[in-house]
């Protein structure tokens, strides 16, 4: 039976469909935009629509951005020389965030997993090696810690040395305020192996 008219159920529906939003979660965002004024719902369905419409990838890091190139690449006071490589703009927009990084990015859009049919040729590694044509002195690799995030690493590690172009990895391991004794030993040499001098 349902509780609501076909209106409400289809919003609700809809919106249970995002990543991470379960029915309840859904229930109380439909009844919030259903609440909102009209204008606010207007200005929230036209972004989405803008959005959807305007956003692609940057024509260098492969970022989601409006324009050609997005920020990043198209800053004069960026190192193009240095490229980080991530996995997807939300780790992009991590670093960013520390505001110590000045080199350029290039986004991946995933990591390598034969389990899940994932190979290199699915993911923006070609895009990478175009890049690597240009003047480029280091590439860090800053894929994430898990099994797919260590095998991309290794991969592109393994395609971009024989051109002579420094490879770096991000140092990765135990956590501030973490315990010892709960943490994978994998984690753990990891932080011995990543260590720096006091």
């Amino acid at each position: 039976m349902d509780y609501y008219s076909s209106q409400i159920s289809k919003l609700i529906e809809e919106l249970s469909r995002l990543p991470g939003i379960g029915t309840k979660t859904a229930q109380r965002l439909a009844f919030h935009i259903i609440n909102m004024p009209e204008e606010q719902v207007k200005n929230l369905s036209n972004s989405i629509i803008n959005a959807k419409q305007n956003v692609r990838y940057c024509k260098d890091c492969l970022t989601l951005t409006d324009k050609e190139l997005c920020p990043i690449c198209a800053s004069q006071k960026r190192n193009k020389k240095q490229i980080m490589v991530v996995e997807d703009p939300r780790d992009l927009a991590a670093y960013e965030k520390t505001g110590k990084y000045e080199g350029v990015y290039h986004v991946l859009h995933g990591a390598i997993s034969p389990m899940l049919g994932i190979g290199p040729a699915d993911i923006k590694l070609k895009e990478l090696m175009m890049r690597l044509q240009n003047e480029v002195d280091e590439v860090i690799i800053a894929t994430n810690s898990s099994l797919e995030g260590e095998a991309t690493a290794m991969y592109i590690s393994k395609l971009i040395k024989p051109a002579g172009i420094k490879v770096s990895r991000i140092a990765s391991g135990i956590p501030v305020g973490g315990d010892l004794e709960y943490i994978d030993e994998v984690t753990l040499l990891r932080a011995l192996e990543g260590r720096v001098e006091l």
